[in-house]
């Protein structure tokens, strides 16, 4: 199993280290692309949440993420995004290719419908069952993460 993150314009750099924390410890995760906004691995405050996971993780940052998600286009990677939308599937049930790119969106607005459109071939969800419509994008990773790697081992 291969994961390939792709943080597109996450705003917090703490949401960051948090999710290179995640893969590292979900496993299998290959690269995460830090798109636009997204901080660098050289921002001093990344290692507060990070703890040393950005050394265990390949990352790369990328000035826009349709650079990134051509990349991935180009190496046939089914793109995924995690967005709320009428045509999001719950994510625990889908069946998970052995090789994925999953799309975290920016914390306020989400993913774009032109991302979506041009890249993604499905759209999946973690279902709200309180009042609030997401989870924070950090705790996001996590659930999703650890579901596609549930039967990995």
């Amino acid at each position: 199993m291969k994961i390939h993150i792709v943080l597109d314009n996450i705003r917090s750099v703490f949401n960051v280290g948090s999710i290179f924390r995640s893969a590292d410890g979900a496993g299998y995760v290959e690269k995460i692309y830090l798109c636009g906004i997204t901080t660098p691995i050289d921002n001093p405050k990344l290692e507060k949440t990070a703890l040393g996971a950005t050394e265990m993780i390949k990352s790369e940052h990328y000035d826009t993420t349709q650079e990134a998600l051509e990349e991935i286009e180009d190496l046939g990677i089914p793109i995924y995004s995690i967005e709320i939308g009428e045509n999001a599937e719950n994510f625990q049930k889908i069946k998970y290719p052995n090789e994925i790119a999953i799309i975290f969106g920016h914390e306020k607005r989400g993913i774009s419908e032109e991302i979506i459109n041009k890249y993604c071939d499905k759209e999946i969800m973690i279902p709200m069952r309180g009042m609030k419509e997401s989870l924070n994008v950090a705790n996001c990773a996590t659930a999703i993460l650890y579901e596609i790697t549930r039967n990995a081992d």
